[in-house]
């Protein structure tokens, strides 16, 4: 059983940044892929960016490309999402997410499925 435990929310100004932070506990972290979605309220969770389990590969939705950064840590257990330029159209509750097959090798990194762990989220607020 892997917990997840998200951080680094809040409230900035459009333009500005904010980071956040996944810890993970319960598992063997450095075999996992792991995910950021992203959920409105009446919406669906929506993908943000993902890395693999060894770091060499990542993968960003369209609407954030060139604005976030996914990164991780194995040593800390930890995936991070740093978050410049920020618009009011970020504003969202943001999941971390764990894939569930340890050392995963497949190209489905964008869809829920798959992800089996999840964090409880982090409220990110952009203000116009």
């Amino acid at each position: 059983q892997v917990l997840l435990k998200e951080s680094g929310g809040g409230l900035v100004q459009a333009g500005g940044s904010l980071r956040l932070s996944c810890v993970a506990s319960g598992g063997a972290f450095h075999s996992y892929a792991m995910g950021w979605f992203r959920q409105a309220p009446a919406k669906e969770r929506e993908f943000v960016a993902a890395i693999s389990w060894s770091g060499g590969r990542t993968y960003y939705a369209d609407s954030v490309k060139g604005r976030f950064t996914i990164s991780r840590d194995n040593a800390k257990n930890t995936v991070y999402l740093q978050m410049n330029s920020l618009k009011p159209e970020d504003t969202d509750v943001y999941y971390c997410a764990a894939k569930t097959e340890p050392y995963y090798s497949g190209t489905s990194y964008y869809a829920r499925s798959g992800y089996g762990y999840w964090g409880q989220g982090t409220q990110v607020t952009v203000s116009s």
